[in-house]
């Protein structure tokens, strides 16, 4: 029994790792999880029909020590695996179930076969089969509590994905050894294990993506150019997972290098002069708050960031102090919405984003409501999304926001939208929407009866109930 609860912890282990190995090149999503959950499944079912099938053939014990000795083997080889195909399968659900398929299907299959084997050793009789498949399924299912919940609070946070998934497979490999030695069956030949040793060597000399891997995001930090055309010594690029998601220049807080930070910025510009109260949903690499301080000083600045390492990265390579003068407020942003006061700030930036879509949570007109209560009453919501070709999304998006404000104004690429995502900047209110100073270049600004018709009849307005945010995007 004690056997069958740790394979199939370490099923439940990889499951939880694969989401986070594979994040730098298909991003986080709902489609993300349900490919990989999908797979392990999958994988699940397939070795434990094979698995069964063979125990009735031959001998369960030498089967059993293969499955841990090849499925370490296996375990390892999910690394380089993802680091060669990731890059080249793209996104959306067939590259997700593909990429999980040929990583993960094969260790799961072959650890969940060990389930069926240990049932044949230790049934004695007939009489006695269901108080030991009752045993098996129950240690089996307790393993794999274990694994989601040792891994999901505990193991991420201690080590980086790459060495858990290589300890894993030492794990394995060990324990099929030393079931081959106890048990003096015959043991693997040379090709066998000169294959898992390549695995193993494969698996380590593949180099991580990532600069840093938190709890949610595979970091990395890009340095722009120091010399020709293009050079600015001081500018970093923020990039997590698949996405580059900020640019700050050390020198400079005002230089802003991305198109839909200058399109907030551009809505910023539009409002009284002064010192303005901010909310940012949202802080990635804290250009637009630190932006703000710099152009409007007095301003305060009130970030709501899930990741506090993201935080710790921030001040330790992309030049965030005390002397920004920001209140950041870590955790998940909707659980802060209700310790906020009532008319508390003049502006709301929605920048939060888990891959290329909006965390759905953070989508839904119960939100929205609590936005509106926390906005003065001449305040503007300001909202970045990612959407393109028919903007299902954007569209609901809107439509929602219209549930609650009187006024709506969007921020377009120029031209027709493509059917590749761009970043669209929704813009709610109760007053109506100043024109905004953009840079052609960078959009063009619809006013509230062309949002009206661009939202059409179709759009769904999203509640908690119901937000298929991430099924809405193309």
């Amino acid at each position: 029994m004690f056997l069958v609860a740790i394979t199939s912890g370490l099923v439940l282990v990889l499951e939880i790792l694969a989401g986070r190995l594979m994040a730098p090149y298909i991003g986080v999503s709902l489609d993300t999880f349900t490919g990989i959950i999908g797979t392990i499944l999958a994988g699940i079912a397939v070795g434990a029909a094979v698995g069964g099938r063979l125990a009735d053939r031959k001998d369960p014990i030498r089967l059993i020590a293969q499955a841990l000795f090849f499925g370490g083997g296996l375990t390892w080889l999910s690394i380089p695996i993802v680091s060669i195909l990731g890059p080249s399968l793209g996104s959306g659900p067939v590259a997700i179930v593909t990429l999980s398929a040929c990583a993960f299907l094969l260790p799961a299959a072959v650890l969940s076969g060990i389930g069926p084997m240990v049932a044949k050793l230790e049934l004695g009789s007939l009489e006695e089969t269901g108080a030991v498949v009752g045993r098996l399924s129950a240690a089996s299912t307790f393993g794999a509590l274990l694994g989601t919940f040792g891994t999901g609070f505990v193991l991420i946070a201690l080590l980086p994905v790459r060495t858990i998934i290589i300890a894993v497979g030492a794990l394995l490999v060990l324990g099929g050894i030393a079931i081959f030695m106890k048990s003096g069956r015959a043991r693997p030949q040379g090709p066998e294990i000169a294959a898992v040793i390549l695995a193993a060597v494969f698996g380590l000399l593949i180099q991580s993506p990532c600069d840093h891997t938190t709890d949610y995001y595979c970091v990395r930090i890009v340095a722009d150019p120091v010399d020709g055309p293009d050079a600015r010594p001081g500018g970093r690029s923020l990039v997590l997972d698949q996405l580059r998601h900020a640019h700050v220049d050390l020198d400079d807080p005002t230089y802003l290098d991305i198109r839909y930070i200058r399109l907030l910025a551009d809505v910023t510009a539009s409002m009284p002069d002064g010192p303005l109260r901010v909310l940012h949903i949202g802080g990635g690499g804290f250009s637009l708050p630190r932006y703000i301080s710099a152009v409007r000083p007095g301003s305060s600045n009130t970030v709501l960031e899930l990741d506090t390492a993201l935080v710790t990265i921030a001040e330790e390579q992309l030049g965030l102090t005390d002397a920004d003068g920001l209140d950041i407020r870590t955790g998940d942003a909707r659980l802060h919405l209700g310790d906020l006061g009532t008319g508390e700030f003049d502006l709301i930036v929605g920048d939060a984003f888990s891959g290329d879509s909006v965390p759905w949570h953070l989508t839904t007109v119960e939100v929205v409501r609590g936005i509106d209560r926390l906005l003065a009453d001449d305040g503007i919501y300001v909202m970045n999304v990612i959407d393109g070709d028919q903007s299902r999304f954007a569209r609901s998006q809107l439509a929602t926001l219209n549930e609650v404000f009187d006024e709506l104004s969007v921020i377009h690429p120029e031209g027709d939208i493509p059917a590749e995502p761009i970043n669209q900047i929704l813009v709610a209110a109760h007053n109506p929407v100043d024109t905004f100073d953009i840079d052609p270049p960078d959009g063009r600004q619809l006013d509230n009866q062309t949002v009206v018709e661009f939202i059409g009849t179709d759009a769904l307005v999203l509640t908690d109930a119901f937000a298929p945010a991430d099924q809405l995007l193309p």
